[in-house]
């Protein structure tokens, strides 16, 4: 996955279309958002209101699910941002602890289930340092994923992603409209293609010049 093109742009209206979707279908509550997400949903998510709550909101994972604890008296509207502030909040505690690669290959595989049913089943995966131009890599043949450690510190969603991005070779080896297919199913593709975009281009700024530099300058 080159780093300077993580967004198709035309697939762009389709993705963000399926991303709304599938982000509507995480912020479920009741029975149906309970038991194991089925095949390329979105992550479960489970909403459960309490009537001893009376100002406090709280989050946790329990396995593929996020269950979120809420005051009963909340309205529909007061419950879908509130579900939306805490999984960016996991999200944000969770991206501050860099995966080793047995966590990575172990992700990778609950990514493979979750979303392409188990279909997509790497040999190895792994962080490497000599990937400065590709966010990631595979190699079909061998079933190998790598992933570049520039990675390590961006948001969950990004790495997963990422992750996502490099299982779906596996499946299918180019970049043809059933390989976009498949990554339609992750509902935070399009978030995921913005937050690498900004990245880019920041890398592209020129850099300020500092005050010693400046100073310099002037005297000439």
């Amino acid at each position: 996955m080159p780093a300077d093109r993580p967004a198709q742009p035309g697939r762009a209206p389709r993705g963000a279309s399926a991303a709304r979707a599938a982000a509507k279908a995480a912020t479920a509550t009741g029975p149906a958002a309970t038991g194991a997400a089925p095949t390329g949903a979105a992550p479960a998510v489970e909403v459960r209101r309490s009537t001893r709550r009376r100002r406090t909101v709280s989050a946790y994972r329990e396995g593929d699910r996020t269950i979120v604890l809420i005051p009963a008296r909340m309205t529909k509207a007061e419950e879908r941002r509130w579900v939306t502030v805490m999984l960016d909040k996991l999200a944000a505690q969770e991206s501050k602890r860099t995966l080793g690669d047995d966590e990575l290959a172990g992700r990778a595989q609950r990514l493979s289930r979750q979303y392409f049913g188990g279909r997509a089943r790497p040999a190895t995966v792994r962080w490497v340092t000599n990937q400065n131009t590709r966010w990631g890599s595979c190699t079909p043949a061998e079933a190998s994923i790598r992933l570049s450690h520039r990675l390590q510190g961006m948001p969950e969603y990004v790495v997963d992603y990422v992750l996502l991005h490099e299982l779906a070779h596996l499946i299918v080896p180019g970049h043809g409209p059933d390989f976009w297919r498949l990554l339609e199913v992750y509902p935070r593709t399009e978030r995921a293609r913005g937050y690498l975009e900004g990245v880019v281009a920041a890398g592209r700024l020129p850099v300020p010049p500092a005050s010693g530099e400046e100073a310099a300058a002037d005297a000439e």
